[in-house]
């Protein structure tokens, strides 16, 4: 598995404390955000400043995604210059992504990997032209402006926006790109973030994005296998190798069947488990 996503913490680009702090939080990854987190009147200064801190380094293993602003705005441009081929960054996100005209437009002027923001009606819409785009390497569910668009009400189980959800996972998963949830935005509700990473991990999104550090040891603990599931994974990989040896194709571990597909997922979990592992080790080296 490529490198864990459970946490993608948005840090404003202009909040310079912010980003300073940013180097030694337990983020998976981090979305430095020129777009939506910043004033009109801070966008040039907060990019000057993200280039600089960028540049300087410290953030370890952390997933490092600018997100810019459009190309329909008067900063789009400008950001994705400054961030075209920077050493500090991993990729670039690409806000409102309607279609891959979209991605193709970004693609012209920045030679770093895409991820894309599906947060529109008509992105979410037919979202796997997008998903199979050859420059993406992940999506992110933009789910505050979706609603507003939509003019869905907040709802605990997010019903209104299940549609849009349930398309774009399923276009991530045929694309083979990692997908991470939207935003809850009541960050001192531990107990509703805990139900919506829950649900989301349950879907199959490979993480949730987050407004507060407050948010994270949540988020990473939801998405990440419980040491009962791995050692269950562990036993349906090891059964069925038995069943195979003795000429069968079923093993059966605590009632249930185990045929290839259950060991292929099984390895899938194990395998994430152990680039999480790895990950931690590397946090703690810095």
């Amino acid at each position: 598995m490529s490198r864990p996503c459970r946490s993608v913490l948005y840090i404003p680009a202009s909040k310079e404390r912010a980003l300073e702090k940013a180097r030694d939080l337990a983020a998976d990854a981090i979305i430095f955000d020129l777009e939506d987190a910043v004033a009109p009147e801070e966008k040039a200064r907060a990019r000057r400043l993200l280039v600089a801190d960028l540049e300087r380094g410290g953030f370890g293993q952390r997933l490092r995604i600018v997100r810019v602003n459009g190309l329909d705005t008067p900063w789009g441009a400008a950001d994705m210059l400054a961030f075209a081929a920077h050493p500090g960054v991993d990729a670039v996100l690409v806000p409102k992504v309607n279609g891959p005209e979209d991605l193709d437009a970004a693609a012209a002027r920045v030679a770093k990997p895409l991820w894309a923001m599906l947060e529109t009606a008509k992105g979410c819409l037919t979202p796997g032209p997008i998903a199979a785009h050859p420059r993406l390497e992940g999506l992110v569910m933009g789910t505050n402006d979706l609603a507003r668009e939509l003019g869905a009400r907040a709802r605990a189980d997010r019903m209104p926006l299940m549609a849009a959800l349930g398309t774009c996972l399923m276009a991530a998963k045929a694309a083979g790109k990692p997908i991470v949830d939207g935003v809850f935005n009541a960050f001192r509700d531990e107990a509703g973030l805990r139900a919506e990473c829950e649900q989301g991990r349950d879907m199959g999104f490979d993480g949730k994005t987050l407004i507060h550090p407050a948010q994270l040891d949540i988020a990473n603990e939801v998405f990440a296998p419980s040491e009962a599931e791995v050692a269950l994974a562990r036993r349906q990989i090891a059964a069925h190798a038995e069943a195979l040896a003795r000429g069968e194709g079923v093993a059966v571990v605590d009632g249930r069947i185990v045929e290839n597909l259950h060991v292929a997922t099984a390895k899938l979990l194990i395998g994430k488990a152990e680039a999480i592992a790895a990950r931690s080790i590397a946090v703690g080296a810095v």
